[in-house]
Parts: structure tokens; sequence; C-alpha cells
């Protein structure tokens, strides 16, 4: 009777032993901030006249991606990609929903996609396979009703609908029909952050996949109360006569971080990005949480007129540009098990790449996409295996940019513009700024180049603009 007892003691206790110590499954916090450049943040850009504390912090407790782009430099197709792993060409998304396609061009943009299909698996639907709660927060902007983040795999979804920016502004009534409003003088910035925080702390028991989409700092520029009086001394302290530009095409590129109320929307995104750490780490969950720190393309330099609200620092033009200021953006990722915290990498990095990754972490299976899995980097130091990096935009932008694409491969950058057959060639190691084309110097190089991209752009089916049969230059 006494062995019977003891036995039953052995088995209990090592099922209680058991139970303990089973690795939970990890959690993961994507933030996807709207329009935030390369040089947005202090640990890319320490001139930058924006101070990014915990942005900063959190890349001393995780790997800083130096080299890491959107896979297009406008929202709506960076946002499908980042939602499926696949190259935007693919899924027929490659200008902001529902895009400007103007009609006395000498070119007409290629028609696009204006909703993610309910076809195309979605991250938080694979993650779902594994016991996920998913929740949506912010910007969605890939589709209308029936096409909304509840019906692409996420369980909750607060502030995603189809416009790409806030209707009602930045402070309630915000006029979301996903966002009930808030009391008078709520800042948007604050209230998403406020239910991201209520996501976690009501799930902290369940996995989760946390979506934070800032709408922010995504026009319109509406001053964070809390911080504009601090940028606005800040600001004075630069003793401008006038703001330095450069022209680009029929756009000018602002060339010098000066507009405090963009940058009080800075200060307030970083401040609210602290708080969600904060919140993980006050639930005991800041050791069993990835969080991942990105935007879905280049800040907003560029424009046809001056004064745009951001400069991209060292790299040229801005948002709806294919050179480096339009699509290389900040990249931080925080998790367990990385390997020396606080180092930067060099290797590219692109959007498809998250969701190969979470779901590697996750243990989800997946068809293999357009990314790649960047875990080996993050706890074994290993490099990852990517030979080109390809971007299209057929379409003519706010910003000045005029149909075209562009193709990475090393250190070498190949832009081609359509409109008038004119392909450039710059070498990112001498030239991080894309200030001198050397394609004459190098027709071999520039004809290999050219060579991959055309099969990249074949191979994703990617759509051409065509000659507008209509266009009259006199117009």
């Amino acid at each position: 009777m006494i062995k019977i007892k003891i036995v039953i003691f052995f088995l209990i206790t090592l099922s209680l032993f058991s139970c303990k110590t089973e690795k939970k499954q990890p959690n993961f916090v994507f933030i996807l901030v709207d329009d935030l450049g390369w040089a947005d943040v202090k640990c890319n850009f320490p001139e930058s006249f924006y101070d990014t504390p915990n942005i900063d912090r959190l890349a001393e407790n995780g790997v800083r991606f130096t080299n890491a782009y959107a896979a297009n430099p406008v929202c709506s197709p960076t946002r499908a990609a980042l939602m499926t792993g696949k190259h935007p060409n693919r899924v027929n998304i490659t200008d902001w929903i529902p895009g400007a396609d103007p009609k006395k061009r000498p070119l007409l943009g290629t028609l696009d996609g204006n909703e993610l299909a309910l076809n195309e698996t979605t991250i938080a639907e694979k993650l779902k396979e594994k016991g996920y709660k998913t929740c949506f927060v912010g910007k969605w902007h890939l589709g209308d009703e029936g096409y909304f983040p509840e019906d692409q795999g996420f369980d909750v979804n607060i502030g995603g609908h189809d416009k790409g920016s806030p209707p009602g502004g930045y402070y309630a009534p915000y006029k979301n029909p996903k966002l009930a409003d808030g009391p008078e003088g709520e800042y948007l910035t604050d209230r998403l952050t406020d239910e991201s925080i209520k996501f976690i702390s009501e799930n902290k028991e369940n996995p989760f996949f946390l979506y934070l989409a800032f709408y922010t700092v995504h026009t319109p520029i509406q001053a964070s109360n809390k911080h504009i009086e601090k940028y606005k001394a800040k600001r004075e302290t630069l003793n401008l006569s006038e703001v330095p530009h450069k022209k680009e095409g029929e756009g000018w590129t602002k060339l010098l971080q000066e507009n405090a109320a963009f940058a009080s929307m800075v200060a307030a995104m970083d401040e609210n990005v602290g708080r969600v750490l904060e919140t993980l780490k006050a639930q005991g969950l800041d050791k069993n949480t990835w969080v991942i720190f990105t935007s879905d393309n280049g800040g907003l330099s560029t424009l046809t007129r001056k004064n745009a609200p951001t400069s991209n620092g060292p790299l040229r033009a801005g948002k709806g540009w294919c050179y480096e200021g339009g699509i290389r953006v900040p990249l931080i990722i925080s998790g367990p098990n990385v390997i020396e915290p606080g180092r930067t990498v060099d290797q590219p990095a692109v959007s498809m790449d998250f969701f190969t990754t979470i779901l590697n972490i996750a243990g989800v299976g997946h068809a293999d996409k357009d990314g790649v899995n960047l875990l080996p980097v993050l706890t074994e130091k290993k490099p990852i295996e990517r030979d080109e990096l390809f971007w299209h935009y057929p379409h003519y932008h706010g910003s000045a940019w005029k149909p075209g694409s562009a193709l990475r491969k090393g250190d070498w950058k190949l832009v081609v513009h359509y409109e008038d057959n004119r392909t450039e060639l710059f070498n990112l190691a001498e030239d991080p700024g894309e200030t001198t084309d050397i394609a004459e110097e190098n027709p071999e190089k520039t004809a290999e180049l050219k060579k991959i991209l055309d099969e990249k752009l074949a191979e994703s089916n990617a759509k051409f603009p065509e000659p507008n049969p209509d266009y009259d230059p006199r117009d």
C-alpha cells in the first residue's frame, strides 16, 4: 500500500512539474507605423530632430536592421505583403487603395485591386491554426466592408477600415466606423495603445498576436498637445531663415527635419511604444513575447511642392519613390533567445519576411512565399540567403514619382523609369544617397541587373503602364 502511494505521489509530482515546465507558445506584438522614415528614429539617424527613447531602448534589447525595406514605396501594397508574405505583384495590389490614376499623363497606370482577396491566406489565419488569439488595432487600408480584418482572420478589429488616413483626424470624434469616439481631447495614438494594452491584459493566459498599426505619422499632420511645446522650442534653436530643399524630377525633396508638429507625432508614437513594452513587462510577458517594429514605407519628404513633413536624412527622395528614401524603413526585432541584443544587422530584409519568420517561430506549417526566415539571424547570428530584392510601382504618385521599378543585388541598385525609358545604376556602398548614376560607366552590370529585374517582374505577374492615347502635352 505504501509503495502504491509513493508511485501515485511520484506520478502527480511529475505531472505538475511537466505542466510548470511546458514551454508556452510565444506571443507576438507587431507594431507598424505609417509613413515613418528610416531617419525618423534616433537609433538609425543620431542627427534626427526627433527623440525616440523608447524605440532606441527596444533596439538596445533586440536586433536593429540597417538595410530593412518596405515591399513598396506606398502603404496598401506593403500591408498586403505583410499579411500574406507575398510580393505585392502577386496579390495585384501595387498602389495605395484606391489610388489616383491620373488620365492626363503620358502613361496610364495599371489597374490593380482595391482589396485583399479573401482567398489569400493571412498571417492571422495561419496563427489561429495554432490557437492564437488575434487582434488588429489601427489602420487597415486593404478593403471595404466584407474585407475588413475580421474577415481576414482577426478575432478582434479595433479601428481597421477602408480609409488610409484617420477620417476625423487625430482627435475625437474620429469618424471611424470601427472605433467608438473617446472623450473630447483624446489623441488617436493614445487611444489605439489603450485598446492594445487592454487586449494584452485580457489575453495574457493565451498565446496572442497583436497587430498594432498606428495611423500616425500619416497626414493630416496634427500635433500631439502633450509634446508640441518641446519641439516648438527645439525648432527655434535651429535659427532657420529657410528650409533647404533639392529638386527631384517635378518635385522637391526636403533636406532637413524641422517640423515641430510632425516631431510631436513621432514623440507620441514613441511614448506609446514604451507603454506597450511596459505592459508586457508588468504582465510578466516580456520574456516570451516577440516584438517587431517597422514602417510601411519611407518618410514623406518629397512632394510637387516644397515643405513635406519630414526628411529622410542622407537617403534620396521619400514616400512614393523607389529610391532609398521611399523604401528603406526602420526595423527592430526583439524576443526570446535573441543573441547579443543591441547589435545591428546590415543584410537586407523586407516586409514579406515577417510572415515567414513569425510562422517559423510559432511552429506553424506554411507554404513558401516571397519572404525568408529571419530567425537564424536573430538567434544564431547566421546570414540569410537572399539574392535580390525588387520593387514595382507602375503608378504616378503625388510625391512626383512617375511609373517605375527597382532592384537591389548586393550593393548594386538599379532604378528603371518607364515614362522616358531611362535606367539608372547606383552603388549603395559608395553612394548611399544615390547621387551619381553610373549606368553608362557600367553597361554590363546594368544589363545584368536589368535582365534579372525583367525576370523577377515576369515571374511575379507584374502589370505595366501603357501609353495614354489621349495624352496631349499641351494640356
